[in-house]
């Protein structure tokens, strides 16, 4: 059962509630009135860490020794470490070799244990299972999890808490676990999800897996339309919210304001989920 509000009973105490933030110029740029829930100052950085923290607050204290793993090449890693701390725990990430020092960086300095493997997915998970074997840890995925799903529903519930009468929420779709659990999050509410159009060669890397057996049950169930947007549109997003709210987002959450600009909501009081910030500098798009 995805529980949105005992999440964020059990994470109250670890994560920020983060801003909503507004800007007439930027409402303009997307031609609808929105409301960005501002996960790119959450710890870590992103949206993730709700979800990360949320399993590991969910362990019992016998599993909880056990520590936790997962393989990822991004912000689920860095926020499980993370979340590890906070109890005390050990954390194993696995990481493709070709993952930006910048992001492996972040999680060695929240105390994971990283193993290496190839940049595929088959070693990813080759790996992963060498590592669940040798330390009897506790897989936490990256967003087929219902703990993980449900926190990262809480983003949406605070919201929708904050801002009454929206007429939707745009989030970003890889995985779908922030997509689902905004479904979760914000009940009765209509919710659109943006992908991009090639998802092999994105500059959005966080979006470059796809949903699961599960997530995509409920974008089903909550009839979610997926709207793909081009390399462009991301970059354009990346600049439209740097220049009218002064953030640097990643484009994976850029991809949730393109699909909103692309969808067509004029006279519509729109949510955006803007899931993260963790951009290498030395990446950003010109």
């Amino acid at each position: 059962m995805i529980d949105v509000a005992a999440a964020a009973a059990r994470i109250a105490p670890f994560v920020h509630r983060t801003p909503v933030l507004r800007s007439p110029a930027l409402d303009e740029w997307a031609g609808a009135e929105l409301f960005v829930k501002a996960e790119q100052r959450q710890h870590t950085g992103a949206f993730k860490y709700r979800g990360a923290t949320n399993a590991v607050q969910s362990l019992s204290p016998q599993d909880a020794l056990r520590g936790v793993a997962a393989h990822s090449s991004g912000n689920h890693a860095a926020a499980l470490a993370l979340a590890a701390r906070m109890r005390d725990i050990p954390a194993f990430v696995v990481m493709p070799k070709a993952t930006s020092s910048f992001k492996a960086a972040a999680v060695e300095q929240y105390g994971a244990r990283i193993s290496w493997c190839d940049n595929t997915l088959a070693a990813r998970h080759e790996i992963l299972a060498e590592v669940l074997t040798a330390t009897g840890a506790v897989e936490v995925h990256p967003f087929n999890d219902e703990r993980v799903i449900a926190g990262a529903g809480t983003a949406a519930m605070e919201l929708v808490e904050e801002i009454p009468g929206l007429d939707i929420i745009v989030t970003p779709v890889g995985g779908g676990g922030l997509c689902s659990g905004t479904c979760c999050g914000a009940p009765g509410v209509r919710v659109l999800g943006g992908e991009p159009a090639d998802r092999s060669a994105t500059i959005a890397d966080g979006l470059r897996t796809g949903t699961s057996t599960r997530t995509n049950a409920i974008l089903r169930e909550h009839f979610v339309e997926r709207i793909a947007v081009g390399e462009d549109d991301i970059v354009d997003a990346m600049a439209a919210v740097h220049r009218t709210l002064g953030e640097v987002i990643e484009p994976s959450a850029a991809v949730a304001f393109a699909a909103a600009r692309r969808a067509g909501l004029r006279g519509l009081r729109a949510g955006i989920i803007c899931s993260g910030g963790n951009v290498d500098p030395d990446a950003l798009p010109s």
